[in-house]
């Protein structure tokens, strides 16, 4: 069997683990997509995706949020051997990322015998480069659906990082670190360090606290209840109780990065985000759009209408999407 590319119509959806449903719902009731679709894996194939839905992929329109990445060109490629199907993806570009749901051990093989990518969880901080990747998948032991183009720099979509499990006071410190590296990778905005003035919203027990005193930022910290012990000593934090919602930014003044893990209505956060924007004190900002119930696609989309920002749906979140806004 001599080896072939088909190029094929349409495009393919790869969900965070245990985000299937969520992006479905998505697809189907922010974007009114409701096409029949072919799952491979958690991998959502629509072969009649509407045009409007392949431009240009950073159109605004465009941004799908609980999305690990996305197939925009997919082609299959059927081949005879695994040594075939490395030559053939490697013919098309340098760089892949495999995801995989049968047949492992050769899609192991394939991957293999393509140019090294570092699959293992990442010590933070770090940098990712916006080199193309592509993703593919085998549907059988002859075929891959792949495409060279995708909606993201990261292997797959995601990020995983080494964890701590003794030093930080809570695991909400992980949603913030691959914010910060999406945050640069996005916008090449440095990471907050030394000379660095954050402000975080609803800081206790202190997990996004702890990841900014670490990177050497000064970080005032506002919260009705207090911060894990040892924060409250670091000499790098500043620590006020209050309702932090209800101070001023003009009270808290210039900050060069401001965040909020808080939990509370979408539609809360957005007046507090528009306070912040409109003053023009803060140069960068993260939040966590907690969903209560149902996801409110309206307030979520004024969110992504923002200009400088981005929505994304993290790996390390769970019922929630992350705001992210660079304008310095």
């Amino acid at each position: 069997m001599p080896i072939s590319v088909e190029k094929i119509s349409g495009r393919a959806f790869l969900p965070f683990e245990g985000a299937e449903n969520f992006l479905k719902s998505e697809l189907s009731e922010r974007l009114k997509i409701a096409l029949p679709c072919e799952n491979f894996g958690e991998l959502i194939y629509f072969e009649n995706f509407p045009e409007w839905q392949t431009a240009q992929n950073s159109s605004r329109e465009n941004d799908i949020f609980f999305v690990r990445t996305q197939m925009l060109e997919p082609f299959l490629l059927r081949f005879e051997s695994i040594g075939e199907a490395a030559t053939a993806l490697k013919g098309i570009q340098r760089n892949w990322a495999s995801y995989q749901f049968q047949f492992f051990r050769r899609a192991e093989l394939i991957q293999k015998k393509l140019p090294y990518m570092n699959f293992s969880p990442r010590d933070f901080p770090v940098k990712i480069p916006r080199s193309p990747i592509g993703l593919w998948t085998l549907l059988d032991e002859h075929t891959i659906l792949a495409s060279a183009k995708t909606s993201s720099f990261l292997p797959a979509g995601k990020i995983a990082f080494r964890e701590n499990h003794v030093d930080p006071p809570s695991r909400a410190y992980l949603k913030l670190q691959e914010a910060l590296v999406l945050a640069n990778n996005f916008f090449g905005v440095e990471f907050p360090g030394s000379g660095t003035r954050c402000f975080e919203c609803g800081a206790a027990p202190g997990g996004w606290t702890w990841v900014l005193a670490n990177l050497g930022a000064s970080v005032f910290a506002v919260d009705r209840a207090e911060l894990d012990e040892r924060l409250m000593k670091n000499p790098c934090v500043e620590f006020l109780a209050h309702d932090a919602f209800t101070l001023p930014p003009e009270q808290i003044g210039k900050c060069d990065w401001v965040f909020s893990d808080v939990i509370c209505y979408p539609e809360r956060l957005f007046e507090w985000v528009q306070k912040w924007l409109s003053c023009g004190l803060a140069k960068n900002m993260i939040c966590t759009i907690k969903m209560q119930g149902g996801i409110n696609w309206d307030v979520v989309e004024k969110f992504a209408a923002i200009e400088n920002s981005r929505v994304v749906h993290l790996n390390y979140n769970k019922h929630e999407l992350t705001w992210i806004f660079c304008g310095a």
